[in-house]
């Protein structure tokens, strides 16, 4: 049993590894559910961020489309208002300044000197955007951003996208070689500043500032020309944040694009600065996710699906089951953001519930294909071809552990064949053993019965099992009349060919035995035990006193009234106190014969206990001294026995 415990769950975790292993490795390496998975990320991003009160400690001054009709020239925007806009967030005591425009164009000389003379003496924190070819720049536009914007006063403001669809997740950390890095990326420069020093690793994912409601920003927002008007309060101790918001310039793709809001496709650049400076300044954790996240969710599916599918249940209850554990896995991964920050897989875990669930059934299928080859090979010489392959097609109704039933029981043996054997060779011997015993056992699966077992010549046959049949004891007399005329026609064709053989006997009851596999872990057989099997081997055993070939018990006459008999007697086996009725079964023809009509009446005679039996056997035995049954009771009668009890010395 511990064996069998071990290679069961050790099929379990087979399938449910490689279930595991699997989704995970295509969702890493097929782009298709790569893009799935992250578009269902983003979506949970773009619906699902938990709700908190907006950013206090930075704000956003926006250049927007009314602040640039305000110029002659749309773009570069105009160097003195630039100018004058950091002056003013100065007076009102800002915090710091990331100031996200690009300065790589020369204006009007005297406006650009005035911003660069600005910049280089503002006494508040300030970083600016820088780049340089690496970034697309032209050697022209580099070179002037250089003598434009000082070294302290630089900060990297490249997005990091994803190469696929070009959408921002990760916070830009730099180059991989500093050597080719000319400014730390803005986040880190402009907390830097500020005397904060936060560690930030490559590929490390936006953690996404929530809103208050769907009506209000994660960030307080000004237009930039409404500066010098607003309250100082407002801008106090601030981190401010100066960028483009305009609808063709600065714009760029994020997980909100996901939300069926076409307000959220993109997102100012300065805005998702913020976004991350905020998060570098909370030390704000990112969602939980990676490589671990998404192997111990898979797992979870895929032993979830396999067990599902070694679950015996029906087809629809396993469908409904498969339907629950999927929209939980869906809601799990919904869930499990909201409220505990983990961006759990989803495609990933589905996918692996479903190959288990699949793994599974191949497995079962494979196990259920050993098994009708094993049945097929167990059974297939003892049962009878068709109902071999009705069990074959619906094993529910075999039952191979023991278990009490009703059974109906034949018997046969080769009177005196121990003998004969002896003196025929071993080719001679098996070629009439299996000549015989094919005849016989063909005839049982005629009937639909099944072989038990073979004792040398002998044949054990059960009816009712495995297989519940309702006339399972008028099968087995039928049964037994056509074994009797087969095996007398065998030995007819034996002693005409010159060959020895003996007359088959066979005994037929009925009644409750305990059947199933019965033996040792190591071999076992499929049998049948119990006090009536006994009956029947020995009522066949009987046949020689009685003068008979087919004896069955008063049992299984009982159940069989449409076939013809004759009483033999009220039998009290050896060892046993109560009698048990037997009888002789006959053939249509043969109970129509006089001298079984003649036998009814004497032995009516007898069991009335009538002195009148005595005559009427004495002379039924003149004209039928062949005749076993008569011959028994005359002699009993002639020793002064009365009635039919008959008690049996030996078995």
């Amino acid at each position: 049993m511990t064996a069998i415990l071990v290679r069961r769950w050790m099929v379990i975790l087979g399938l449910t590894l490689a279930a595991t292993l699997v989704p995970v490795a295509l969702g890493r390496f097929m782009p298709f559910l790569a893009s799935l998975e992250t578009w269902l990320a983003d979506f949970r991003v773009a619906t699902l961020l938990p709700a908190e009160p907006q950013q206090p400690d930075i704000v956003f001054v926006a250049i927007n489309e009314e602040t640039v009709t305000r110029f002659p020239y749309r773009s570069p925007i105009d160097r003195d208002f630039l100018a004058d806009l950091l002056l003013t967030l100065e007076q009102k005591g800002a915090r710091a300044i990331f100031f996200d425009i690009l300065l790589d164009t020369p204006t009007e000389p005297a406006k650009d000197a005035r911003l660069k003379q600005v910049m280089a003496g503002l006494r508040v924190p300030l970083v600016a955007s820088y780049g340089s070819q690496r970034e697309g720049l032209t050697a022209a536009q580099a070179a002037f951003l250089d003598d434009f914007l000082p070294p302290p006063l630089r900060g990297a403001a490249n997005l990091e996208k994803d190469p696929y669809d070009g959408i921002v997740r990760t916070i830009y950390a730099g180059k991989p070689n500093p050597a080719d890095d000319k400014a730390p990326p803005v986040a880190l420069a402009l907390l830097d500043k500020l005397g904060l020093k936060p560690p930030l690793q490559a590929g490390t994912p936006v953690a996404w500032h929530g809103r208050p409601d769907s009506a209000t920003a994660p960030f307080r927002t000004f237009a930039s020309q409404t500066v010098p008007v607003l309250p100082a309060g407002w801008f106090k101790n601030k981190i401010v944040v100066v960028g483009a918001d305009l609808s063709d310039m600065d714009r760029h793709a994020t997980p909100f694009r996901a939300a069926a809001d076409p307000g959220q496709a993109t997102m100012p650049g300065p805005l998702i600065h913020a976004h991350m400076i905020a998060q570098l300044l909370e030390g704000r954790q990112p969602p939980v996710q990676g490589m671990g996240i998404a192997l111990l969710a898979t797992l979870a599916a895929a032993l979830a699906g396999t067990l599902l599918g070694r679950l015996d249940v029906a087809l629809w209850m396993r469908m409904g089951l498969s339907l629950l554990v999927l929209a939980g896995i869906w809601l799990a991964g919904l869930l499990l953001f909201r409220h505990a920050n983990m961006m759990v897989p989803i495609i990933a875990p589905s996918l692996g519930f479903g190959l288990a669930l699949w793994l599974s059934d191949l497995h079962a299928g494979r196990q259920e294909r050993e098994q009708k080859k094993f049945i097929q090979a167990a059974f297939s010489k003892y049962l009878s071809p068709a109902l071999l392959d009705d069990i074959l097609k619906d094993p529910s109704k075999l039952q191979l552990d023991p278990k009490r039933r009703d059974l109906s029981y034949i018997f046969t043996d080769v009177a005196g064949f121990t003998t004969i054997s002896e003196s025929m060779d071993a080719v001679a011997l098996s070629d009439v053993m299996n000549r015989y015993l094919d005849g016989m056992v063909n005839i049982v699966f005629r009937h639909g019965g099944t072989v038990d077992k073979f004792i040398g010549d002998a044949v054990f046959a059960l009816f009712n099992a495995p297989r519940d049949q309702q006339d399972h004891t008028s099968r087995a007399v039928a049964c037994a009349l056509e074994l009797d005329a087969f095996a007398q026609s065998f030995l007819e064709a034996e002693i005409a060919a010159g060959r020895a053989f003996g007359i088959t006997r066979i005994g037929v009851h009925a009644g409750p035995a305990s059947v199933g596999n019965f033996g040792a872990e190591a071999r076992f057989e499929y049998t049948a035990l119990g006090d009536a099997v006994n009956t029947a081997a020995r009522l066949e055993g009987l046949n020689k006193y009685f003068g008979t070939r087919v004896a069955m018990s008063g049992v299984a006459a009982e159940r069989c009234p449409d076939i013809p008999r004759r009483p033999i007697g009220q039998i009290v086996l050896k060892g046993k106190t109560e009698p048990i009725a037997v009888f002789q079964p006959l053939s249509p023809s043969q109970a129509q014969t006089i001298l079984i009509r003649r036998y009814q009446q004497a032995y009516a005679l007898m069991q009335a206990g009538d002195p009148a039996a005595l005559e009427a056997f004495a002379a039924l035995a003149a004209d039928a001294p062949e005749d076993g049954p008569t011959a028994l009771h005359l002699a009993r009668l002639q020793r002064g026995e009365v009635g039919d009890k008959v008690v049996m010395g030996d078995k």
